[in-house]
């Protein structure tokens, strides 16, 4: 696909990955449909791709209401004409051990944390991949939704939570890839590393160092490229159905 000119949906945008993925389709040309919970760092991120010339809209949406995404969707098609691609990157971490003993005690992962993980790492994925894809359809539009995994999908430590949504993502990746194929809609993955984003800079440096040393590449990823990734992923035409696994060479 083509970016210049098209229409895409973009989760989780005002900052992070969110904010990378906005970035780079701007500078390729790409009209943008902001999503996210703040409002502020919403309208933050979109002054700052409208000073480089992009056309831009915000929309403070709640990806687990089924209601309020549905509406993002009649408005995006109402206010730009399309919809011609999404990046499902909306996410949150809720970190836990499933058990843990401490103290005598015996601690455990709540459902409140597993259930809110579940709902926007996963069914948050759902529900805009399903509306993106309904609008497409309908309007007989070629299209592409890249959804966003984890490293962690094959399960890392303190996140069944985490872990059991971004297997899911894949999943879905794959599901959607091979049933959306008659309409000329494509869905693609990336599961990413360790990314260079605020939320990896708030861990101990001693920690993070930890972490390098642990990836053959020796450093983490810059979010320009896990944006690449998803370029490469809009813009190569044979491209459906897989996971990319951006990770510098580390396996969990």
């Amino acid at each position: 696909m083509i970016i210049k000119d098209n229409v895409f949906v973009i989760t989780g945008a005002a900052r992070g990955l969110g904010f990378a993925f906005a970035k780079d389709l701007a500078e390729a040309g790409g009209k943008l449909a902001l999503v996210d919970m703040n409002a502020e760092g919403l309208e933050k991120a979109a002054t700052t791709l409208r000073e480089q010339g992009a056309e831009v809209r915000c929309y403070t949406v709640n990806v687990t209401s089924e209601e309020e995404v549905a509406a993002l969707f009649d408005n995006v098609e109402k206010d730009f004409g399309r919809v011609n691609g999404l990046i499902n990157n909306a996410g949150i971490t809720r970190d836990a051990m499933l058990v843990r003993r401490k103290d005598g005690d015996i601690q455990t992962m709540s459902k409140s944390d597993w259930q809110q993980v579940i709902d926007v790492n996963l069914t948050g994925v759902f529900l805009c991949g399903r509306e993106a894809a309904a609008r497409m359809v309908k309007a007989e539009t070629q299209g592409v939704i890249v959804n966003i995994s984890s490293i962690c999908r094959n399960g890392n430590i303190g996140q069944s939570n985490y872990s059991a949504a971004k297997a899911g993502v894949s999943a879905l990746t794959s599901t959607w890839g091979k049933e959306l194929v008659r309409y000329g809609i494509r869905v693609g993955a990336i599961a990413p590393g360790y990314v260079n984003t605020e939320m990896v800079q708030q861990i101990r440096p001693e920690v993070i160092e930890k972490i390098k040393g642990l990836i053959p590449a020796g450093r983490l990823a810059e979010p320009k490229e896990v944006a690449h990734a998803a370029r490469f992923i809009i813009e190569n035409d044979y491209y459906s159905s897989r996971t990319l696994s951006l990770d510098g060479g580390y396996r969990l």
